[in-house]
């Protein structure tokens, strides 16, 4: 049954993250915004998930794997983040891919940290 909450969640992510790709302006500057901002956007997420799983275990199991597992590692997108910075590379872009490998990691945590700490204060105030 686990397996199938990943499946299903997996399969809204991956949708999720399609729908992203077309729905987002892409400048021409060379930077991969749309990737950098669905990254950033899972990492949010991951942190406002985790604060409420703090607050309400139930959301440890089932709902962790269909929801983080399942949804947040269909949406975001490793991969593509490993193949642009690659790609950027390739072309000597160094500055353009040391700039995007710096900013989507350090942003993501601290993204990732800010839904965390705003949500688990919202849950605690109520």
């Amino acid at each position: 049954m686990n397996w199938l909450l990943v499946a299903l969640g997996g399969a809204v992510g991956a949708s999720l993250r399609y729908g992203a790709g077309v729905l987002l302006f892409k400048p021409s500057s060379g930077f991969p915004w749309t990737t950098w901002w669905v990254n950033l956007c899972g990492c949010l997420l991951a942190g406002i998930f985790f604060a409420y799983s703090q607050k309400f275990p139930v959301l440890q199991n089932e709902a962790r794997l269909f929801l983080m597992v399942g949804i947040l590692g269909g949406f975001t997108t490793f991969s593509s983040f490993g193949l642009e910075t690659f790609q950027l590379l390739k072309h000597g872009q160094i500055v353009l891919a040391l700039g995007y490998v710096i900013s989507s990691v350090i942003a993501g945590v601290m993204v990732l940290a800010w839904g965390f700490y705003l949500f688990q204060w919202l849950l605690h105030t109520r």
